[in-house]
């Protein structure tokens, strides 16, 4: 009976600092909590409409080292890992529907775009030429006022399962939105999250609330980064074709 009313206080106590670690990764949330995200602040609504979606290229392919990596549309340096092509094609084929079905844009699908990006880092008169400005041409070659193109970093599974992890799951993206005529970058996005418990990190209450308290898979980790993406990003003046 004894022992039984000691496990009971117990229970109580651990549910207790239970509600005390949400209610104050709350409030440390709301006031100075990390940033997972950063983005440039843009009009909500852009004057633009015909946007080619070139969607994800791998910072790193199949055969690099993971290492660092010197992204030459925003010039930042940032630690990148080999990334699978299905990965890259699923990651984008998901952005170009989540476009269509959320933002006001007329698109130009990423097989196209894909052509005409190839096309031209291929040929021997583009032969180094700045990214920037690869980018442009492709907006030129479809008559489009902007460009959206991005990289991933990292795209890690975790190794466990929905309660209980060896390590987490880890995403790391980018995205662009750049002009066709002078390569200006009118909003960009980045998303960059290694899950962690709430009790190893109390600024990360959101993560912890949208994963009902679940160890997420990769997939899942990167759709609460696209979510957020799609909603920090503006929409067009056109219409989706």
């Amino acid at each position: 009976m004894r022992m039984a009313k000691i496990r009971m206080i117990s229970m109580k106590r651990e549910i207790l600092i239970l509600y005390l670690l949400i209610f104050f990764g709350l409030i440390l949330n709301l006031g100075c909590g990390k940033q997972q995200a950063a983005s440039v602040k843009t009009p909500r609504v852009l004057s633009i409409k015909k946007v080619v979606a070139v969607g994800f290229l791998s910072a790193m392919t199949e055969k690099d080292k993971p290492g660092s990596f010197h992204n030459p549309l925003s010039g930042s340096m940032v630690t990148a890992e080999p990334i699978s092509p299905d990965v890259v094609r699923a990651a984008s084929d998901t952005l170009f529907e989540r476009i269509v079905s959320e933002k006001n844009f007329e698109l130009v699908s990423r097989g196209q775009a894909m052509g005409a990006y190839s096309s031209i880092i291929r040929s021997d008169k583009n032969v180094g030429m700045p990214q920037i400005q690869v980018v442009q041409e492709v907006g030129r070659q479809f008559n489009a006022d902007a460009v959206l193109i991005g990289y991933i970093y990292r795209w890690s599974e975790r190794e466990g399962t929905d309660y209980g992890i060896k390590r987490a799951a880890s995403v790391s993206f980018d995205l662009h939105l750049i002009r066709s005529f002078n390569g200006a970058i009118m909003w960009k996005y980045k998303f960059d999250k290694t899950q962690q418990s709430l009790t190893e990190n109390l600024f990360d209450l959101g993560t912890f609330t949208e994963s009902g308290g679940k160890w997420l898979t990769v997939d899942k980790l990167a759709a609460i980064g696209f979510n957020k993406m799609l909603k920090d990003m503006p929409s067009g003046e056109g219409g989706a074709e």
